[in-house]
């Protein structure tokens, strides 16, 4: 079953791109690939959602870098640039809802 991501974490992902070119770091071709597809609204497959979500949960620490913040030295680091690129945090939360969609339909299916 396809998600439908938000379009906050497609205008987060667009800021990504757009910081990805002007500062020539953060993410990597995968993170570049979602970031295309959360900005085009394109429908989430469960192992994308799934994808995201271990992003997300991997890199929470970043938050915790320099950089990461407006107003930091160095922003945006290059973890701040990649979080966009996965929709930031409306992708994160998007991820976490349809995350739990999907294990509560495999429990389902098991019985």
């Amino acid at each position: 079953m396809p998600f439908k991501p938000p379009k906050a974490a497609g205008k987060a992902a667009e800021v990504g791109l757009e910081q990805r070119r002007e500062f020539g770091r953060g993410g990597t071709p995968v993170g570049v690939a979602r970031a295309r597809d959360l900005a085009g609204g394109k429908n989430l497959s469960d192992s994308t959602v799934m994808r995201m979500h271990s992003f997300f949960s991997r890199h929470e620490v970043d938050k915790k870098g320099k950089g990461f913040y407006p107003g930091d030295e160095g922003y945006p680091s290059a973890g701040r640039i990649a979080w966009n690129l996965w929709g930031g945090e409306p992708g994160k939360k998007f991820a976490r809802g349809a995350r739990n969609k999907i294990l509560a339909r495999l429990k389902r299916a098991k019985g």
